[in-house]
This record gives structure tokens, sequence and C-alpha cells, in this order.
């Protein structure tokens, strides 16, 4: 029994062997995709993130973690795949504290001479 080609077609095989034209990102995948509130897009995603961090941590069900958020499950389940649309990050927030996580909130000057700051999730 012949073994099966390795390329399916030309044009396949000249699609795997095109070299991959690569760019270095700027540190925030929003503003590479040229989405407007970028610092917004990434602290939210940041927040989403530690959210689903805690959902895991507790191997609790999207209806029992529905019911400490004060959400339906489908939102939950929404919201741990990245859909924020709708959520503020005072929201966010208040899912946190839901989730027993104390929030703190520091305002400091840049200390880089920057003129338009920063917003850090740490």
């Amino acid at each position: 029994m012949p073994s099966a080609p390795k390329y399916r077609s030309a044009r396949t095989k000249a699609a795997i062997e095109k070299p991959v034209r690569v760019e270095r990102g700027s540190g925030n995948v929003f503003a590479d995709l040229g989405i407007p509130n970028t610092a917004l897009a990434l602290v939210k995603a940041e927040l989403v993130q530690r959210i689903r961090d805690l959902i895991a941590e507790r191997k609790l069900t999207q209806t029992q973690e529905a019911r400490l958020l004060g959400l339906d499950q489908p939102k939950v389940s929404a919201l741990v795949r990245g859909r924020v649309q709708g959520y503020s990050i005072d929201r966010l927030l208040r899912f946190l504290n839901a989730l027993g996580q104390r929030v703190e909130i520091a305002v400091r000057p840049d200390g880089k001479g920057s003129k338009t700051g920063a917003v850090v999730v740490t």
C-alpha cells in the first residue's frame, strides 16, 4: 500500500514553505489591533483574567458562579471567554469582591517623565 503524499498539492507545499512575516508588538495587543481605548481594554482584560482564574480555582459550576456574581450562566460563560462589552471596570471590580478579593487602587506619579501616564493592573 503506497504511503500518502507528503503534500496534498503544490499550492499547499508552497504555502507551507512561504516565509512568515513577524512584527514586534507594542506590548498592548489592543493597540496593535487598532482597537480604541486601548488602556481601558487592557485593564478589563486583566481583570477578567483574574476573575477567570478565581472561578477555575474554586472548581464551581458556571451556574454556581452566576449566583455568586448576580448574573445568569450564559453571561458568566461569555465573561470567562473574554466578552466584556457592557461591563464597566466598576462592575468587574465588584465581581472580584464577590469572589473574596480585596481590590486596591493606587495613584502615583509615573516616574518616567511621561506626560500620558499609565494604567497597570498587578
